[in-house]
């Protein structure tokens, strides 16, 4: 086979895998803009904002995420990943007790047991049951409200990271397009460089 020839066949092909990582590339950066503005635009509808520094607890102080986006709207991937696991994470465990909407059906539904007892014996405790019934009821509605938006805000984090992954993969296809060109042109340049009728 000529050099010639070889230099031409393989550094076309090298154009041709450039123009493919090229494509790629568009495609990844297209799918991380829209990873990037879609989580921007649907966390800012919400208008969720981070408490100000002077609002944190003592504990929340302690906390470099709560402190950096203090005061700030919730906007981004990394701001979700925040305000879901430190901030609303832990108010629920506030709330809950270290329970979760899940653990808390158990007492619950044993509590609903003893007053509907209680109602049918006209139990003097009745009240009290009641009561009990309607704190335990209301820290689950709480814990099961919370632990939603935490796991919506985490879901929006992941998307983002998603978003991120793209960007970075085209960057990398991008990257490959200029190292391919850039040997293509070196076959090409080696082609036209060498003797008609050279063999390897």
């Amino acid at each position: 086979m000529k050099r010639k020839t070889l230099d031409i066949g393989m550094s076309t092909g090298g154009v041709l895998l450039a123009g493919l990582a090229i494509i790629l590339g568009f495609v990844f950066q297209a799918n991380a803009n829209f990873a990037t503005s879609y989580v921007r635009d649907q966390l800012s509808d919400q208008k969720i904002s981070f408490p100000a520094v002077d609002n944190l607890t003592e504990a929340e102080t302690g906390v470099s995420c709560l402190i950096k986006y203090a005061g700030t709207v919730l906007d981004s991937g990394k701001k979700s990943e925040c305000y879901a696991n430190e901030y609303i994470g832990d108010h629920l465990k506030g709330i809950g007790g270290g329970e979760t909407y899940a653990s808390l059906g158990t007492p619950q539904r044993e509590l609903q047991s003893q007053v509907d007892a209680a109602k049918k014996a006209n139990d003097s405790t009745l009240v009290a049951l009641e009561a009990d019934l309607a704190k335990i009821s209301g820290q689950r509605e709480t814990m099961f409200k919370g632990e939603t938006l935490r796991g919506l805000l985490l879901t929006t984090y992941g998307f983002s990271v998603l978003g991120e992954k793209a960007a970075l993969a085209a960057m990398i296809a991008f990257f490959a397009a200029a190292i391919l060109l850039l040997a293509s042109g070196a076959g090409f340049i080696h082609a036209l460089t060498t003797q008609q009728g050279k063999k390897i």
